[in-house]
């Protein structure tokens, strides 16, 4: 007892010590200026008034009622103004006194319902200070105490029989709030995760009951601005509301650049979903008009000789797929191996061209837009089939991006929210393999904060050497052999692989991936689980899967990244797939790629100024689905494929 009485006599003391020296230190800066302003709460005086206060008033009123009474009954009262105090510097943007008060008052408090709203405040400091992670980590330690608190309630209701609204402890369960969804909504987009992110902005939304039009405004911007894949990762979220936005944008991103067949499809909503917090959203987007581009002569800039011309041919042939004799619009392809660019310009203007597609080659591309600069003629909506040096466009031209750190980038970021806590990335030394590993490494590092390995490999003895170091294996094979000679006798062993790893990503061509797959699987440890393998659209080759069926085992279980054209899946144009195969049997992977950009290209050329003027349509295309970014670069959401009973299959990602 005399132990209790001692603790209890320190706490009051630190609390009143606290008190003193914050009130002093509030006190010592009132004279410096503050751009923010003092914000007040309301507390209850002791004839049941409410008044409200501001957080030093709060803090010299704790110290008044320690200094009146030395009972431990006034010390509910004290945390409470404290907490409360802590909340109100970060109301005011006192960002480093709510953090300060907010530390030491954590330290004088045990009970959950303080605790709670101490760790709220202490990571929206943080994250407003910039410590992200920081941040982070004290939304994980409220998130715990929530579901340790739900399953404390649950498991006393269950063994006192008692109904859902008694307590186990005297206060009503913990819960997660407004403030908590609102900044780890923050957080998360500082961490680059922008489903997750959007997912606690839409839990926020529905628990605000002073949300304005303009917070539906902002919902409505953040989530069309996601891409499909994220949408995705949304939908697994279920946040609510979601049916109805989900719907929403997908009759926008589908419908939105013909407005005929949109406004038939928002009126469907409409009927669908009357109270939905979106319907303000529909009803401007029936009252608005897009601008359309009168497209009559297209230039079609390809490399039709010379050491390129392959490339050339299949964008040519894919353009024409979906040009299909249009007999409003002519199309004149240019070669660009034997043009003179410095009549490019009159070439146009006898032409009469008004749009253009490609150069395909970068050093074309380069050479287009410094000639575009200089003439007037050439300074018309374009859509560049490569990516020029430079880092930005001008508003008439944009870009289709083919390039593979792109894909790297969205596997990263799916595969970041799968659980997995040490993955490591194999891939091989070649430079397009390096720029890919590098590309998934620096996403992963941005989202989880974490690290992630890269094992290069060659062919070869090489290759098995690499591998084996990554998995650990070699050591486990030096335990059996140092046990063997320590018995003086042969006996039967398992090597194991390194049981950390739980996810790997492979990056190298589709022969390679064949060659190193199997030797992955082999390698693993039959007291281990199987480790998950992971790959980019270089791993999986089209024409193989045709070709060489019984190739197909080799690679059980790998999950990659595609294009729809390369993969039967919904989104593929299957008919022209069919007809494709047949007029180009032999025709590689790589050159199909480019057929299909070509195919792109054409059909989304006339909806990329719609894209600018309404930034939710999208274009579903057989490269992936397209999406103007800011920067006027079209970039792709890809496809999950898997082999699975020797067949490939499309999957979605969970």
């Amino acid at each position: 007892m005399r132990l209790l009485k001692q603790k209890r006599s320190n706490i009051l003391f630190s609390l009143v010590l606290l008190i003193t020296v914050f009130i002093s230190a509030c006190s010592t800066q009132s004279s410096i200026k503050k751009t923010s302003t003092v914000t007040t709460t309301s507390v209850k005086t002791l004839d049941g008034a409410s008044e409200e206060r501001t957080a030093k008033e709060l803090l010299t009123l704790a110290q008044s009622l320690n200094e009146q009474s030395a009972a431990l009954k006034q010390q509910d009262k004290i945390n409470e103004l404290l907490v409360s105090a802590s909340e109100l510097f970060l109301q005011e943007q006192n960002y480093l006194k709510a953090l300060w008060l907010a530390n030491k008052v954590s330290d004088l408090v045990d009970d959950q319902q303080s605790i709670y709203p101490l760790l709220l405040v202490k990571a929206a400091s943080l994250q407003a200070l910039n410590y992200t992670e920081q941040a982070y980590q004290q939304l994980q330690l409220a998130q715990e105490l929530v579901v340790n608190s739900a399953s404390l309630q649950s498991e006393y209701l269950q063994n006192e029989n008692l109904q859902s609204e008694e307590s186990a402890n005297g206060h009503p369960p913990l819960a997660f709030t407004l403030a908590y969804y609102q900044t780890l909504s923050e957080v998360l987009l500082a961490k680059y995760q922008l489903a997750a992110s959007t997912s606690a902005q839409l839990m926020a939304f529905s628990m605000n009951d002073h949300a304005t039009e303009q917070d539906v405004w902002l919902l409505w911007q953040q989530l069309s601005s996601l891409n499909s894949w994220q949408l995705t990762q949304v939908s697994k979220d279920k946040p609510p509301f979601f049916n109805g936005w989900q719907q929403l944008l997908h009759y926008s991103h589908k419908f939105g650049a013909n407005p005929t067949q949109f406004i038939r499809y928002l009126s469907l909503w409409q009927k669908k979903y009357p109270t939905h917090p979106a319907r303000l959203i529909v009803d401007e987007l029936t009252k608005s008009e897009l601008i359309l581009d009168t497209i009559e002569n297209i230039a079609v800039l390809l490399p039709l000789s010379g050491a390129q011309a392959g490339a050339g041919l299949a964008a040519q042939q894919g353009v024409l797929a979906a040009y299909k004799n249009n007999t409003k619009v002519n199309i004149h392809f240019i070669d660009t191996n034997v043009l003179d660019w410095r009549n490019i310009a009159s070439r146009f203007s006898e032409l009469k061209v008004d749009h253009v597609i490609g150069p395909l080659l970068k050093a074309h591309v380069d050479n287009y837009l410094t000639m575009s600069e200089e003439n007037i003629e050439l300074q018309i909506p374009t859509l560049l089939l490569n990516l020029p040096q430079q880092d930005t466009l001008a508003n008439y031209q944009s870009a289709l991006s083919m390039r593979p750190e792109s894909e790297a980038q969205q596997a990263a970021t799916v595969l970041s929210q799968q659980n997995y806590r040490s993955a490591i990335i194999l891939s091989h030394q070649d430079k397009v393999s390096k720029r890919i590993a590098l590309a998934f490494s620096e996403q992963w590092q941005k989202i989880t904060a974490k690290t992630v390995d890269i094992v290069y490999f060659n062919q070869g003895k090489q290759m098995q050497n690499s591998l084996k170091e990554s998995l650990d294996v070699n050591t486990s094979q030096a335990r059996i052999n140092q046990l063997t000679s320590r018995l003086k006798q042969n006996i039967k062993t398992e090597t194991r692989n390194r049981r950390d790893i739980d996810m790997i990503y492979l990056v190298g061509s589709q022969a390679q991936t064949r060659l190193i797959k199997p030797y992955i699987d082999v390698n693993i440890s039959p007291f281990a689980k199987v480790i998950p393998v992971y790959a980019s659209s270089r791993s999986h080759s089209h024409f193989n899967d045709l070709n060489n069926k019984s190739s197909l085992s080799d690679l059980q279980n790998l999950t990659f990244t595609q294009m729809p054209w390369l993969l039967t899946s919904k989104q593929q144009n299957k008919s022209l797939s069919q007809l494709s195969y047949k007029l180009w049997p032999q025709r590689t992977d790589s050159l199909s790629r480019i057929f299909a950009m070509g195919f792109d290209s054409y059909n989304v050329l006339p909806k990329i100024s719609l894209m600018r003027q309404a930034s939710y349509i999208r274009h579903f295309g057989q490269t992936g689905t397209l999406k103007l970014g800011d920067n006027n670069i079209l970039t792709r959401s890809l496809i999950w494929g898997r082999y699975q009973s020797n067949k490939v299959t499309e999957i979605v990602m969970d």
